[in-house]
């Protein structure tokens, strides 16, 4: 698998957390509600798949949804880094072929 389709996997990840988190927040005054949980599982071949679920407890805590949402953020930043990176090299070493 190349290093853009793990990165890929990994800004789809990202994204997942992230709108799951933006969801929890905006149920927060919901009376009763069950937040979502994001289960990350790495793949055999490379890279990682998500899944949604529910977490047991009732509530949502706006402080860890907050720290949630800002490594989200990074972890799309980085894995789009690797991707500009890849991309970098594959261009350096076309030029040095050239």
């Amino acid at each position: 698998m190349h290093i853009s389709s793990i990165a890929l996997s990994g800004i789809q990840a990202a994204s997942t957390r992230l709108n799951v988190s933006a969801h929890n927040v905006a149920n927060a005054n919901t009376p009763d509600f069950q937040r979502q949980v994001v289960v990350q599982q790495s793949q055999e071949t490379a890279g990682v798949i998500t899944s949604v679920g529910q977490a047991e407890e009732l509530g949502v805590h706006l402080a860890s949804e907050l720290v949630a949402q800002r490594a989200a953020s990074y972890d799309f930043k980085a894995n789009l880094r690797s991707i500009r990176t890849q991309e970098e090299m594959m261009g350096s070493l076309l030029d040095i072929r050239a």
